[in-house]
């Protein structure tokens, strides 16, 4: 996920980036979003069985004819690791991706109240934890990016200094 570019220091790292023009609100992001995370891992499982405690990591918006996906931007200043009460929310100094321990998170919300793009959502189907975007670390891919019928995600390169 990181690699070094030449003597300038420069690293890469992979975000999601949305296309809105190709984005047709499918909402199939969320739907494969919300399986992966799910318990079963299987579609007709977990919307069977799961769905009310099922959270889409990623969130279509509408605008009029205009629909985007967004999710967590892993912020390179992170406002939601700063304000975490508990430490569950960390940054990954390698990758840059921000996560969210679960076991750890107290639900206090401080992290939903600080996020810039407002993408951090409340788990209250258990254990009353923060969620947000892993990048779905155990995959190559993020499960939306690979299922967006229109490939309107992508998950690319960014370049940035490394202090």
């Amino acid at each position: 996920m990181l690699e070094k570019h030449g003597r300038e220091g420069r690293y890469c790292l992979k975000r999601i980036y949305i296309n809105e023009e190709y984005c047709i609100g499918c909402r199939l992001c969320e739907i494969y979003c919300q399986v992966k995370h799910s318990k079963s891992k299987k579609i007709l499982k977990a919307f069977k069985k799961e769905l009310p405690d099922m959270i889409s990591r990623v969130l279509v918006e509408e605008i009029g004819c205009n629909s985007f996906a967004i999710q967590c931007r892993h912020c390179s200043d992170a406002p939601c690791v700063e304000a975490c009460i508990s430490g569950a929310m960390t940054k990954n100094p390698n990758t840059g991706v921000v996560n969210c321990d679960e076991e750890k998170c107290v639900g206090c919300w401080s992290c939903i109240m600080v996020c810039p793009y407002g993408v951090i959502k409340r788990d209250l189907s258990a254990k009353k934890a923060a969620s947000k975007c892993d990048l779905c670390f155990d995959e190559e891919i993020p499960v939306c990016v690979k299922n967006c019928p229109n490939e309107a995600l992508k998950y690319l390169d960014i370049k940035i200094k490394k202090d």
